[in-house]
């Protein structure tokens, strides 16, 4: 099966849970973890890279990250795309660098530039028009029928809840799998969401953001069929990197990792038992000539 086909299958059996990657060290640890789905965040992508979540990388970056992602876990992953990076043209070329990396889905956004994490303020919209037009190019230039384009709309804060559903509406009609109403205000919109959009619905949780934080088998009772968690990771990794450089600095000596474990079993986590086979595997002893 492949992966796309996976990620839809998953759907069907409940709302997919995907927390958000931004390496290939996080996506092995959810996978690990038995989650179905992998979110590559634009967000800690960007910020692994040295940036803020403000448009400041380029397609090829981001679809880079999305293949190494893919590439290194069996399962499905969905990835950020921002905002297709131009036009209806880039929309396409974007929709097949990501598609030819081996990505299950993106989501494109309506976002103008320079563009921002979703809850963050000051975000400028592109009219509807532009948007739904890249939309429908995106769609347009999938060669895998099941391959995920989720339309995203950041509308809400600037333009209000109203305008985010007519977008997201517009969006679906146009073509897209799922839409994504970004950083909805309260518990209410949250529950409207799936209830006025004609089409499946995704929510996104951010730690301390706009959308109010719930527990997620409520939010897959209101219909939902897919959360990500962006920055469930990223903040951790964040977290536990003071922590242990605070501890060095005031011990002045190595501190306990979270993970106590030994250097062969960090090898492990990143693959060595599949490489290690590798070693031996072909070499065979040579056969003597005749003498």
């Amino acid at each position: 099966m492949t992966v796309t086909k996976a990620f839809r299958a998953a759907m069907k059996t409940g709302m997919v849970v995907a927390p958000g990657a931004y390496d290939c060290i996080t996506a092995r640890s959810i996978e690990r973890a038995g989650f179905s789905a992998i979110y590559m965040t634009g967000g800690g992508t960007a910020a692994s890279l040295g940036y803020p979540d403000y448009g400041l990388l380029t397609m090829t970056e981001m679809a880079d990250n999305a293949g190494r992602i893919a590439a290194s876990v069996k399962l499905p992953v969905i990835a950020d795309a921002d905002t297709g990076y131009g036009n209806e043209l880039n929309a396409i070329r974007t929709v097949r660098e990501y598609e030819r990396r081996g990505v299950a889905g993106l989501h494109i956004e309506d976002q103008g530039f320079p563009k921002k994490c979703g809850h963050l303020e000051d975000k400028t919209i592109v009219p509807i028009e532009d948007y739904v037009a890249k939309i429908r190019a995106a769609v347009s230039a999938k060669s895998d029928p099941d391959f995920m384009v989720i339309a995203r709309t950041d509308s809400r804060a600037p333009l209000g809840f109203e305008e985010a559903i007519r977008r997201a509406n517009a969006a679906i009609e146009a073509g897209a799998d799922m839409a994504f109403v970004e950083a909805p205000q309260t518990l209410e919109e949250v529950k409207a969401v799936p209830r006025l959009v004609k089409g499946p619905c995704m929510l996104n949780m951010v730690w301390r953001g706009k959308t109010p934080d719930m527990a997620l088998s409520e939010v897959e009772g209101l219909g939902y069929k897919l959360t990500i968690l962006p920055g469930v990771l990223s903040r951790s990794v964040l977290g536990a990197c003071e922590i242990a450089l605070a501890n060095l600095k005031q011990q002045g000596r190595h501190p306990m990792p979270t993970s106590d474990i030994t250097p062969q079993q960090a090898f492990q986590l990143a693959g060595a038992d599949e490489w290690d086979r590798y070693r031996t595997q072909f070499r065979q002893p040579l056969k003597r000539a005749a003498e």
